[in-house]
């Protein structure tokens, strides 16, 4: 598929849905970075990342350059399960453990 078709076509996820619905100092476009930027916290303990692609779709990338374009945060992970050829369950309890390791405490 060209990328133009890959951009055109396809009505919104509820999860490309303004996160407020009032006018706002925010736009779509930076709720939708944000979006990434929270799913690469996950993602990058699978070696992946998500990426905003032309504002219309996202693009997931692993180390080694396998790359997928998603339409929305619900594709996300059948995607990741593609590139690496295996399980990625976000909510593993081992996953979550580890994060939270990670995590910066206040």
């Amino acid at each position: 598929m060209c990328g133009l078709c890959g951009v055109l076509g396809g009505e919104g996820d509820w999860t490309d849905r303004a996160a407020t619905p009032l006018p706002s100092a925010r736009t779509r476009r930076v709720e939708r970075l944000e979006r990434a930027r929270i799913a690469n916290l996950v993602l990058a303990q699978f070696g992946l990342e998500l990426s905003d692609w032309q504002g219309a779709k996202y693009q997931l990338a692993s180390r080694t350059g396998r790359t997928e374009i998603v339409d929305n945060l619900a594709q996300l992970w059948q995607a990741a399960e593609r590139i690496l050829g295996r399980t990625c369950d976000p909510l593993d309890p081992a996953l979550i453990a580890r994060m939270e390791r990670l995590a910066p405490t206040d």
